[in-house]
C-alpha cells in the first residue's frame, strides 16, 4: 500500500501593515466603493521594508512546524512556491532552510505564480507516495507590492503580501491528498505577467522608468479564463478521487476576487456556506492566497478531522490547478 500526503501543520503570516481601501484613494484614484463593488476587498497587508519574502515565509513555515509537533530535523524537503524570490539565484528556499536550521532538508523553488502552493502539492504528493521523501515542508509566500505599478489602480488595488506554509508527512490511511490535476497554456502568458527583468527583457537604466518592469494584467481575459480553468480543474480532480461535489465539506479556493469565487460556486453547484472567503482582508496574496485561507478555515473550526476540501487556483503562466484531500493527519 502506497502512503498518502497528509497534512499535519500548516501556518501563515502576513504583514503588521495594514492598507485600506480608503488608504489608497489618497493616492491614486479610486474608493472603497468602486474597490468593493468590483472585487470584494477592503483592506491588505503591505511588507516593511525588512520584511522581505523569506522572513515572511520562515515565520509561516515555524508556525506549521510548531503545530505539527515534530523533530523539525524530520524535513527532507522544503519547497517555496514564489514568484518574488529574495533573489533570482540562489533559490529562497535555501535561505528558509539556513533560517530553520533544517540542516537534512534538500530545497528549491517552484514558479507557478497564484497556482504555485497546489503545484507545490502535487508535487509533495507523488514525492511521498513515491517513497522518495517521508516529511516535507511546502511553504508559499508572494510580496506583489514590490513588483506592482502603485500608479495603476487596475493592478495596484488587487494585490497583498503573505506567506502560507504546511507540513507533509507519509500517512497510510484514508486522509490526505486524493487527487491533483494540474494545468497551463503558455500561449496566453501575455494576460497575466511582468515583462522586464529575466534575461529576455534584462534591466537597463532605461528600463527602470518602463512599465514593463511592473506586473501587468488583463483583468476582463483573466476573470474569463480563471472561471473556466479553474471550474474544470476543480470538477476533473473530484471525479479523479472519485467523488461527486456534493461530498465536497469546503472549497478553499484562490482568493483573487469575490465575483470569480462567486461564479466558480455556481459551477460547481456547491453553496456559498460551503465555500472559504477571506480576500476581504488581504487582498491576493499570489501563491500565498490558499494556504492562508486553509489557515485560517482550520483555525476557525471550519475543517474537521475527515472533511473532503477541495482546493482550486488560477494564476500567471497561464496555469491552474485544483486538489482534494481529506483533511487530518
Amino acid at each position: 500500500m502506497r502512503p498518502s500526503a497528509a497534512i499535519i501543520g500548516w501556518g501563515m503570516a502576513v504583514p503588521q501593515l495594514v492598507v485600506t481601501n480608503d488608504d489608497l484613494a489618497q493616492r491614486m484614484e479610486t474608493s472603497d466603493i468602486w474597490i468593493r463593488s468590483r472585487t470584494g476587498i477592503a483592506e491588505r497587508r503591505i511588507a516593511e521594508p525588512h520584511e522581505y519574502t523569506s522572513v515572511l515565509a520562515t515565520r509561516a513555515a515555524q508556525q506549521a512546524l510548531e503545530r505539527a509537533a515534530i523533530d523539525p530535523q524530520s524535513i527532507d524537503l522544503i519547497m517555496l512556491a514564489t514568484c518574488t524570490p529574495d533573489r533570482l539565484f540562489p533559490a529562497t528556499a535555501c535561505t528558509i532552510q539556513a533560517n530553520l536550521g533544517l540542516t537534512r532538508a534538500a530545497a528549491f523553488d517552484l514558479a507557478a505564480a497564484c497556482s504555485g502552493f497546489l503545484y507545490g502539492l502535487s508535487v509533495a504528493a507523488g514525492l511521498i507516495q513515491g517513497g522518495a521523501h517521508r516529511t516535507i515542508l511546502l511553504v508559499a509566500a508572494d510580496l506583489f507590492s514590490h513588483i506592482l505599478n502603485w500608479n495603476d489602480r487596475s493592478t495596484a488595488v488587487l494585490f497583498g503580501d503573505g506567506a502560507g506554509a504546511v507540513v507533509l508527512q507519509a500517512h497510510f490511511g484514508p486522509l490526505g491528498v486524493l487527487s491533483s490535476v494540474l494545468g497551463a497554456s503558455g500561449a496566453d502568458e501575455a494576460i497575466m505577467m511582468m515583462e522586464a527583468g529575466g534575461t529576455r527583457l534584462p534591466l537597463t537604466p532605461e528600463l527602470l522608468h518602463d512599465e514593463r518592469r511592473f506586473f501587468s494584467m488583463n483583468g476582463r481575459e483573466v476573470f474569463r479564463h480563471a472561471i473556466r480553468e479553474m471550474g474544470t480543474s476543480a470538477l476533473e480532480a473530484v471525479a479523479a478521487a472519485g467523488l461527486t461535489t456534493a461530498a465536497i465539506d469546503l472549497v478553499v479556493p484562490h482568493q483573487a476576487n469575490t465575483r470569480i469565487i462567486e461564479a466558480l460556486a455556481r459551477r460547481l453547484n456547491i453553496p456559498l456556506e460551503r465555500v472559504f472567503i477571506n480576500i476581504e482582508r488581504y487582498g491576493n496574496t499570489s501563491a500565498a492566497s490558499v494556504p492562508i485561507a486553509l489557515c485560517e478555515a482550520a483555525d476557525a473550526g471550519r475543517l474537521r478531522h475527515g472533511d473532503t476540501v477541495l482546493l482550486t487556483a488560477f494564476g500567471g503562466g497561464l496555469t491552474w490547478a485544483s486538489t482534494v484531500l481529506r483533511w487530518g493527519s
